[in-house]
């Protein structure tokens, strides 16, 4: 087993689908500041199977019964999208901290709405944006922060495969599925433009403005052909950069995901692996002080373990926030809500700052 530190913060698992079943259950295991403390979803069966497999101290049919658990500290939110604002609104009122699965939710007025319960708690909410905590993207957010001076432009690019099911099924646990899950009002994949928007759409709107700053414009084209769907999005940044976004589903080759950044004292080209591989992105930065190519190893790859940890740090010991806050979450769902408006509107240009209603 990992060595774990001697305080630890006791975690509550909302769901126990494909997403807790691939990352968190076995993040919350491994962590060295973390324990899986409780297990929670409404399908008996597949509780019940997940309780043998990872050995809970706790597991519960009731979400409110489990947040009722006094030894309850945390909850990671792993449910459908459309579960978020909902669940983490209880988790907050009932005195426990929160790291939500992203996207943060699926409208601008409800992720808007959550604001007030996250200052009312006074505690930690944090989105899964699990980037975030790749040691390449870490290691380029401290290049562009700390040494590149003024931005000129970022180019970002998350091209999902056609043959990616393949590759994660070979490296992923066999996923368990249960015929009483509990499953949204709506299939959410009834609207695929929506569907790949939430699901892919989030991780490249939020590694953009965490590498290069707020986003204040989009003006974006999607085009459907042969069952793919591709939006090609130009950023306004708010310190009056440029920006290219390229959100295709699905290409016809490898996953193919990266970017790249150019400043006044140097550059970052960065790929990115599909993340089931466990595997820090390839980040080259470029430093024009000395004319020479700096990459770091990057050799724990374990982005959702990591992201766990940093979580535990802010609640635990007051550490920095390093993940996605409130602030980012809603950001990201109005980046998603403005491309979507600006793509059916034939491209025209839309603020995030007026955008509203459901991505």
């Amino acid at each position: 087993m990992p060595r774990k530190d001697e305080k630890r913060l006791r975690v509550g698992v909302l769901g126990c689908g494909p997403i807790a079943q691939a990352a968190h259950f076995e993040s919350c295991t491994k962590a060295r500041n973390a324990d899986l403390y409780a297990i929670c979803d409404v399908a008996d069966d597949l509780r019940d199977r997940m309780a043998a497999t990872f050995a809970p101290e706790k597991s519960y049919a009731d979400y409110g019964q489990m947040l009722a658990d006094p030894d309850l500290d945390a909850v990671i939110i792993a449910t459908s999208d459309t579960f978020h604002v909902k669940a983490a609104e209880l988790a907050l009122e009932a005195g426990k901290h929160v790291l939500c699965e992203k996207p943060l939710g699926v409208s601008v007025e409800e992720v808007e709405g959550l604001r007030a319960a996250v200052e009312k708690s006074g505690k930690v909410l944090q989105v899964g944006h699990m980037k975030r905590f790749d040691p390449g993207i870490q290691a380029a957010k401290v290049f562009v922060d700390n040494e590149m001076g003024e931005r000129l432009a970022f180019k970002g690019w998350y091209c999902d495969s056609t043959h990616r099911y393949p590759m994660t099924d070979a490296v992923q646990p066999l996923i368990i599925t249960s015929a009483k899950a509990r499953k949204p009002a709506v299939n959410p994949k009834a609207d695929l433009r929506q569907y790949y928007m939430l699901a892919h759409g989030s991780h490249l709107i939020d590694t953009a403005r965490h590498l290069h700053g707020p986003i204040e414009a989009v003006e974006a084209r999607l085009t459907e052909r042969y069952g793919a769907y591709c939006w090609f999005v130009t950023t306004i940044f708010a310190d009056g950069s440029v920006g290219h976004l390229d959100l295709t589903v699905a290409v016809r080759m490898d996953w193919h995901e990266g970017f790249q950044i150019y400043g006044q004292n140097g550059s970052v080209l960065a790929k990115t692996y599909n993340p089931w591989y466990y595997k820090s992105s390839e980040v080259d930065i470029f430093r024009e002080a000395d004319g020479s190519w700096h990459r770091t190893l990057g050799a724990d790859g374990h982005f959702y373990r990591r992201q766990l940890e940093g979580f535990a740090d802010v609640v635990l010991n007051g550490a920095p926030m390093v993940g996605a806050g409130i602030d980012d979450g809603i950001a990201s769902v109005r980046g998603m809500a403005a491309i979507a408006r600006s793509a059916a509107a034939g491209g025209r240009a839309v603020n995030l700052a007026d955008v509203d209603g459901a991505v």
